[in-house]
C-alpha cells in the first residue's frame, strides 16, 4: 500500500486490457437502467474509463459527458467510434470538476471505491449534490463486501479465468479497521506473469445513505442487479439511487 499509486491500475498497461478485463455481459442492462433515469439527459460519469457504459448510452441519443484521471484510459475512449463526441474532464472524480448540472450522475463497478478514504468519498457525494438538477439522481454500484469478509485470515485467491495458455487470479487480502482492499490481478501465461495491481476501500451501503445525507441527498432506490432484483443477504452487488 505504501507504494501504490493509482496510475498503476490505470496507466497505458492497464487501459491496453481494460476492456477486456471489465467486460461482464450486463452493460445492456446496465445502460437500459441509466438511459431510463436519464431522461435524454445531460448525464456525467465519474471515472468514464474507456467508455464501456458511456458509448452505447450516448448511442441511445444521451448527452454524455465524463470526468476521468487516466489520459490512458481517455485515449482508449478517444479511439472508438464515437469517443471524440463524448466531452471528458481530466481530473479526479471526487472534486467533479466541471461548471454544468446534470439529470444523472453516475459511478459503476465500484470505482466509488477508488476513493481510497471515507473523507474522499464523501466529498465525492457533496460535490455530486452541487452538479444535480433538482429532480437529478445519482447512482453508485458497488460490490456489498459480505464474500471477502468471510475469508479466512483476511486473504482469499480467486480463479478469474482458465484456459489452455493462460491463467488469471484474484490474490487480494483486506483490513476490517481501514476497510482497505488490497488486489493483484495475477495473469500467467506463456509469455511471462503479468501483475495488474488495485486498492480499494470498500464501504456497506448502509455507509454510503450516511455519506449521501451528509450530502443532502437520500436513498429512492436500491436493488441487487440492474435487472432491479430486490437486494438480499446473498448479494454481492449493490445498485444504490440517490437524489433529494
Amino acid at each position: 500500500m505504501d507504494r501504490y499509486k493509482p496510475v498503476m491500475s490505470f496507466g497505458d498497461d492497464a487501459a491496453e486490457i481494460y476492456d477486456e478485463l471489465s467486460r461482464r455481459g450486463d452493460e445492456i442492462a446496465t445502460v437500459a437502467f441509466l438511459a431510463q433515469l436519464a431522461r435524454g439527459g445531460p448525464v456525467l460519469e465519474l471515472a468514464i474509463g474507456t467508455g464501456r457504459i458511456a458509448l452505447p448510452l450516448a448511442a441511445q441519443g444521451v448527452e454524455v459527458e465524463g470526468i476521468d484521471f487516466s489520459p490512458a484510459m481517455i485515449a482508449r475512449l478517444r479511439a472508438k467510434p464515437g469517443g471524440l463526441q463524448i466531452p471528458v474532464t481530466l481530473g479526479n472524480f471526487a472534486d467533479v470538476a466541471v461548471p454544468n448540472t446534470y439529470r444523472l450522475i453516475y459511478v459503476v463497478f465500484n470505482t466509488l471505491f477508488n476513493l481510497l478514504t471515507q473523507d474522499e468519498q464523501v466529498r465525492c457525494f457533496e460535490n455530486v449534490a452541487a452538479h444535480l438538477t433538482e429532480d437529478g439522481v445519482f447512482v453508485v454500484e458497488g460490490g456489498v463486501p459480505t464474500e471477502f469478509c468471510r475469508s479466512r485470515n483476511n486473504q482469499y485467491v480467486n480463479l478469474e479465468a482458465l484456459a489452455v495458455d493462460n491463467v488469471r487470479l484474484d490474490v487480494a487480502r483486506y483490513d476490517p479497521v481501514t476497510q482497505l482492499l488490497e488486489e493483484t490481478h495475477v495473469t500467467l501465461s506463456s509469455s511471462g506473469t503479468q501483475l495488474n495491481p488495485i486498492v480499494t476501500r470498500y464501504a456497506w451501503p448502509s455507509e454510503l445513505d450516511l455519506m449521501a445525507r451528509i450530502a443532502g441527498l437520500r436513498l429512492k432506490e436500491r436493488w441487487a442487479n440492474w435487472a432491479r432484483e430486490p437486494l438480499a443477504s446473498t448479494s454481492n452487488n449493490c445498485i444504490s439511487v440517490f437524489g433529494r
